[in-house]
């Protein structure tokens, strides 16, 4: 049968095209994709084309599909997998399945299995590692966000502490300790928030900072004080850009110096107010990934030393933390919708991924069985299209939101 997906073939070459998949093996599973959440890492796939280590070298001759938080539902099983999979059955997907040691994974390296794509073959590979995932939610889009959400909830997970006079480091962040999120109000630094607030590891005192009134606003509406102080945390939105002393003001309100601290954009004085932040046995936990290898900043290595402070990144989340996100998001105890801000079909989906540093807001969501110029949320409202005005008010209800219904309404209006 034939796709149609988005196709990297080199440098800034995105291509959509329609293309025949090859018959489906007795190890495969086709799937008909939903949704697919655009991610910086495609955007930096495309930017170095095959210098990209996911990227094959011959790239330019066997191109692959791009999009890797995706989500949709079975379409046709090999007999292999017959006992474990049927039609109809809804999926996620684990994107770092490193199978045998391979770099390999979909999005940057495969053929014929990719986010930005109508119809995708899971090769076996994927099953045997168990990163295809059932996925019981109500809204496919949730499914899409459960690959960032991992990444979240592994970063939560690598970072560490110590004892005085122990070499046992207890991974995790510290319950009930001080945490900072800089950089936070974007989509990913709010689901970090949410997860912080919501998930089974709290801080006693939580800063989430940035240097957009915009985007604090919008996340203060969105995570409330008073919500985070039900579930025990004490949380503060700050804007950063105009005071002198950062660090000493950030330390004041939290009441001492941070047990964790996550950075979420790549900025050098932003590594080095999180240096400043530390306390003893702090964690400086590094979550933007730059595009620059040679991204570098000062470090304090007499308090590395003295006192104990250390900095940890990681780059994906695995499954078990994929596993989390959607028993999170299916119990209602997270709900990362407010990640996104823009929705499109398949497409706008080559002209997004190319421009998505240019785009403000959060999340861009495709929905890839969907002909859909990239449209903000907040400006739904005000379109031509009777649907897309509908779909604001559907949104509206829901505190400016994404949501199920939304997305209902939206894929039987224009599906």
């Amino acid at each position: 049968m034939d796709t149609t997906a988005v196709r990297l073939y080199g440098k800034k070459d995105l291509r959509l095209e329609t293309f025949a998949l090859p018959p489906l093996k007795d190890g495969e599973i086709l799937v008909r994709i939903v949704s697919d959440s655009l991610c910086m890492s495609s955007y930096k796939a495309a930017e170095q084309g095959a210098a990209h280590k996911r990227v094959p070298d011959d790239v330019a001759v066997n191109p692959t599909v791009i999009g890797h938080e995706f989500c949709g539902e079975i379409a046709a099983v090999g007999k292999k997998w017959a006992n474990g999979w049927k039609p109809g059955d809804k999926f996620s997907i684990q994107p770092a399945i490193n199978y045998k040691g391979s770099l390999n994974a979909p999005g940057y390296s495969y053929p014929y299995i990719g986010g930005c794509s109508t119809y995708a073959v899971v090769p076996n590979e994927f099953m045997e590692e168990g990163c295809l995932l059932r996925y019981d939610g109500d809204a496919f889009f949730y499914g899409s966000l459960a690959e960032p959400m991992s990444c979240i909830i592994g970063a939560f997970k690598a970072s560490y502490h110590t004892k005085a006079g122990s070499y046992v480091h207890a991974m995790g962040v510290r319950a009930g300790g001080r945490m900072a999120i800089l950089a936070g109000a974007g989509p990913m630094g709010l689901g970090a928030a949410d997860y912080a607030i919501h998930g089974p590891v709290k801080p006693k005192t939580l800063i989430v900072t940035d240097i957009d009134d915009a985007r604090l606003n919008r996340a203060k509406s969105l995570l409330t004080a008073e919500a985070a102080a039900f579930e025990g945390v004490s949380l503060h939105y700050i804007n950063t850009k105009d005071v002198a002393d950062a660090a000493g003001h950030l330390k004041n309100i939290a009441g001492g110096a941070f047990d964790d601290v996550f950075v979420y954009a790549p900025v050098s004085a932003l590594v080095e107010l999180a240096d400043k932040l530390l306390g003893y046995d702090g964690c400086l936990n590094f979550f933007a990934g730059p595009t620059d290898p040679e991204f570098s900043a000062k470090f304090n290595f007499y308090n590395v030393h003295y006192g104990a402070t250390h900095i940890v990144g990681t780059s994906g989340g695995n499954t078990d933390d994929m596993k989390e996100a959607l028993a999170l998001m299916e119990s209602g105890k997270i709900n990362p919708a407010a990640m996104i801000t823009h929705v499109g079909g398949l497409n706008a989906a080559v002209s997004a991924t190319l421009n998505l540093p240019n785009i403000p807001g959060g999340k861009k969501l495709i929905y890839t069985h969907l002909t859909l110029p990239l449209t903000a949320i907040a400006d739904m409202a005000g379109h031509a299209d009777p649907a897309l005005k509908h779909v604001s008010e559907i949104v509206g209800k829901n505190n400016g939101l994404w949501c199920a219904e939304a997305e209902k309404y939206l894929l039987n209006a224009k599906g």
